[in-house]
């Protein structure tokens, strides 16, 4: 297929029935979970199969402020962690987190267990995006974080001294990290950390992920089904080595080229098993019509002629990353498409409600816009449009997928995508447009 490159832009033509089986970096959502759990353990730690992305490289440029000792194979994906037993050696570090929630979310509460003075701050998008919930938590527990300017958002500075540990309550937490953060920082507290949660805990296969890092370490979280999670203090992490599963997030995007062409792709290393709770995108693509095949080691979308697909009805709370690439789906199915139980997504990179609106609008699809979500009524035909990506990588990503399946779809600002997936746009093009669909692992 042909992927024209036009300065900072990139426009996607139209390739057939897509055919591949792809093989995609790293987990970025557990390449930073173990970056933090490492840092802690006792002893030296082997990341495999690493995310080597933006928002990695801040969660390790900030470790690496904080006195801890890290390494990256300049020849493959793999990281080497020096971890500090607990004990962070800077007692002083100014750390910038540019875009990166996750890292901003992991760092600040990684760094309550230091002893000394730090300032957390980030891009300007960061600032708008609300940290409060986890503050409170952490400063319950003992950490002293004030804000440098606006109450409950960046930039914060800590006087750190250690946790002292007991019960923390969130109260339907606007993000599941900062559930993750409070977690993972849990078995280094003077006592044992009770964390609570009421309502509804947006992104629950995320915090799974984070107790299974966890685990595979060796610390262990008592969970009720419910939103009460109990770490025992005294635990520590060990240290080893891990592989890392290519990321569901990303994989996304194939299956919908498979979807939305009618072709076939077959993503390597993952299977229903899979730690990411993105990997059930794949029974949404069922509902619209596609066939799946799961293997061990291998989950694989086959798309209906084009035409085929139907509108779905979704909520989506426990994968809302998957939202831009299904509204996006939506535009070549039969019917509407409604997503529901996503208002999170406001305070994403970008709201991430609003700019799908503004993006689908563009393309001739009609968009109802409602308090947790929105539903796409398709275009009778497509217009072909420049896509704005307001500095988000899933837009960049999830609007690229349209241009295989219609001609005319630019995508601004594509660079974006290195946030979470620098090579997005090469393994694109990589994809065979051979016109007709095949089994993809066929000679």
């Amino acid at each position: 297929m042909s992927i024209e490159r036009l300065g900072n832009d990139v426009r996607v033509r139209p390739a057939g029935k897509v055919a591949a089986c792809v093989e995609l970096p790293g987990s970025k959502s557990l390449t930073n979970r173990y970056l933090t759990c490492a840092a802690l353990a006792d002893g030296d730690t082997t990341l495999t199969g690493a995310s080597l992305s933006d928002d990695t490289h801040q969660m390790i440029e900030a470790l690496r402020s904080l006195g801890i000792r890290v390494a990256t194979d300049a020849h493959g994906p793999e990281i080497q962690i020096g971890g500090c037993r607990g004990h962070l050696p800077a007692d002083t570090a100014d750390l910038d987190l540019g875009l990166a929630g996750t890292a901003m979310r992991f760092v600040t509460a990684l760094t309550c267990l230091g002893y000394g003075r730090y300032r957390i701050d980030g891009a300007p998008r960061m600032r708008a995006r609300p940290i409060g919930q986890l503050v409170g938590a952490l400063n319950t527990l003992g950490a002293g974080i004030g804000y440098d300017d606006v109450s409950g958002f960046p930039p914060l500075t800590l006087v750190a001294r250690g946790l002292t540990g007991g019960q923390v309550v969130f109260d339907r937490p606007v993000s599941s990290q900062f559930v993750s953060a409070l977690l993972m920082i849990a078995p280094y507290a003077a006592t044992d950390v009770l964390v609570r949660v009421t309502g509804e805990l947006t992104s629950r296969p995320y915090v799974d992920m984070t107790t299974g890092v966890m685990r595979a370490m060796g610390v262990e979280t008592l969970a009720s089904n419910g939103g009460r999670f109990i770490v025992p203090s005294t635990q520590r992490y060990r240290a080893g080595r891990f592989a890392i599963e290519p990321d569901a997030s990303a994989a996304s995007y194939f299956w919908a080229a498979a979807a939305i062409t009618g072709g076939c792709v077959r993503v390597a290393g993952l299977s229903r098993a899979s730690a990411q709770g993105d990997v059930a995108f794949v029974d949404v693509l069922e509902r619209m019509g596609c066939e799946v095949e799961a293997g061990e080691d291998y989950l694989e979308i086959r798309g209906p002629e084009p035409g085929r697909l139907r509108g779905v009805a979704e909520d989506l709370n426990a994968m809302p990353d998957m939202v831009q690439t299904l509204a996006v789906t939506a535009l070549f199915a039969e019917g509407p498409t409604h997503v529901r139980n996503v208002a999170n997504l406001r305070v994403k990179e970008t709201d991430r409600i609003a700019a799908l609106e503004r993006e689908l609008t563009r393309l001739g699809a009609r968009v109802d816009v409602h308090a947790d979500g929105l539903t796409v009524f398709p275009a009778k035909r497509i217009t072909p449009a420049e896509i704005e990506t307001y500095d988000d990588h899933r837009m960049a990503m999830s609007f690229a997928v349209a241009g295989l399946a219609t001609e005319g779809v630019t995508i601004k600002n594509a660079g974006c995508v290195s946030k979470s997936f620098p090579e997005f746009f090469d393994v694109l093009a990589g994809l065979d447009p051979t016109g007709e669909a095949r089994n993809p692992a066929a000679p």
